[in-house]
């Protein structure tokens, strides 16, 4: 495998890693709030499915950054003058479309309300190809500059 291969492949791997963290701290929350956070079934916003799942989303968002940056892309810089976080917080937004509309579709079209429809139309489906998507804008627009000594000498250790 070719170091610039090599280079992202560990991107990518860092970058699901850091994902998986950031969608198990919204998938609880998301849970909580429109499925209950006890056996009562009392949840906050039952009846907001898609408000719950945006604040969820974006308190992972927060998550993900940190990770992205002082991780994932660690070895890439940035122009951004806030360090890329303004673009990173758009296209996470901008990507949330994705989840909200498979969401959206399971419930008012197919009429599926019950929490597995849920997680699987917006946190199976939906978060899959906004993922994909994420990663592809996240890494040629917010942290696109590599350095290509720093990276290249990572990879010799």
């Amino acid at each position: 495998m070719t170091p610039r291969r090599r280079q992202l492949a560990g991107e990518i791997g860092r970058y699901l890693a850091v994902g998986l963290g950031a969608t198990i701290v919204s998938f609880i929350l998301f849970n909580g709030l429109v499925h209950g956070f006890n056996m009562a079934h009392v949840a906050p916003l039952n009846g907001h499915p898609i408000l719950g799942y945006l604040i969820a989303n974006l308190v992972g968002t927060a998550i993900s950054y940190r990770g992205t940056r002082w991780w994932a892309f660690r070895h890439r810089s940035t122009t951004h003058i806030d360090g890329g976080r303004t673009a990173f917080v758009a296209i996470s937004i901008g990507t949330m479309i994705i989840p909200i509309g498979c969401l959206w579709f399971s419930r008012n079209v197919l009429g599926l309300d019950d929490p597995f429809s849920d997680n699987i139309s917006a946190n199976v489906i939906g978060l899959a190809l906004s993922n994909a998507a994420r990663f592809v804008l996240t890494r040629q627009l917010v942290f696109g500059v590599r350095d290509e000594t720093d990276g290249l000498e990572r990879l010799r250790r």
